[in-house]
């Protein structure tokens, strides 16, 4: 069954691109996506595959919950 949870994805790839003095082109070309990607992901407007995200934590050699945050909505078709 298919609910409307809500649940929600943060991102800090903006900041951790920013400390690594970086572009979006340079972080797109180094986890093999479009810097589209990266822009969209970074203003919130698109959430990564599993495997983007780890990819991205590894180049930044931190853990994928220090990059990525999940947040629980509540489950809208609950009876």
């Amino acid at each position: 069954m298919k609910g409307n949870f809500g649940d929600s994805i943060s991102n800090k790839v903006y900041e951790y691109r920013v400390l690594a003095r970086m572009s979006q082109q340079e972080l797109a070309e180094k986890v093999g996506v479009s810097k589209q990607t990266i822009f969209v992901m970074e203003k919130g407007n698109y959430v990564p595959t599993l495997l983007l995200a780890y990819r991205i934590a590894n180049f930044f050699k931190v853990d994928v919950n220090e990059i990525f945050t999940y947040a629980e909505g509540n489950d809208q078709n609950e009876n």
